[in-house]
């Protein structure tokens, strides 16, 4: 089964120069229970690409669905709750609620998708207890370090129990251990069942994934499964 789809998406942002075309007429699909790297140089769409799948972003042209729901033409209210309840989004930057504790970092999205107190905070102890942070639930994020910030954040994609986790260079602000660390956790999560679309401009990060997916100029070359890079790193 599908659980991501785009047909014929094309995506075009307004500069001062010149129109920016960012996506030309992109054809891709993801299956359920797969684990996808997305790699290609940077402006190559693969970010624009993973916004109009989370929902953060609209197609001007073509067809996107996520989990059977058609995501194009929607209003931003729908767009909204399609993200709380389909969708888990980690960034790389973490942005993470730096005055709550863990917590309530993960909490807060439970109880915004429909959960009591009680019950979000059982269920992101649950996560956290998952992600190895069940000793750092009353932590303030800045009391962590990089990669246990991450799984935080990754925490907080999960809590909801999305059908695909959205990655935008989940490894990009971490150093070495941390990045391995986290792409181990994506392995685990992804032997569990859990669909990944991730997008990495690392050859060594993307030789983690099960397929590997090349865009260049705003267009999928390729989408066979994972092999050995190019030396494409850009």
């Amino acid at each position: 089964m599908t659980a991501l789809s785009a047909t014929g998406v094309r995506r075009t942002f307004t500069a001062e120069l010149a129109p920016v075309r960012a996506l030309r007429g992109v054809d891709l699909d993801v299956e359920h229970g797969e684990f996808v790297a997305l790699m290609g140089p940077s402006g190559c769409g693969k970010s624009t690409l993973l916004n109009i799948f989370a929902g953060l972003d609209v197609a001007d042209e073509g067809h996107v669905v996520v989990d059977d729901l058609t995501i194009t033409g929607r209003d931003e209210g729908w767009l909204a709750e399609f993200r709380r309840t389909h969708v888990g989004i980690v960034f790389q930057f973490f942005n993470l609620l730096e005055g709550m504790s863990a917590l309530d970092n993960i909490a807060l999205p439970a109880m915004l998708g429909g959960m009591s107190r009680r019950a979000g905070e059982s269920r992101a102890r649950d996560v956290l207890d998952l992600l190895g942070l069940g000793d750092r639930t009353e932590q303030l994020p800045a009391s962590l370090s990089g990669g246990q910030r991450q799984r935080l954040a990754i925490a907080r994609a999960l809590v909801n129990q999305p059908t695909v986790l959205l990655a935008d260079e989940p490894t990009g602000a971490l150093d070495s251990e941390g990045g391995a660390e986290i792409l181990e956790l994506f392995r685990r999560l992804h032997q569990d069942g859990q669909t990944i679309l991730m997008v990495t401009h690392s050859a060594q990060v993307a030789d983690g994934a099960t397929r590997l997916v090349r865009m260049s100029d705003g267009r999928v070359l390729n989408g066979g499964p994972a092999d050995a890079d190019d030396g494409d790193t850009t």
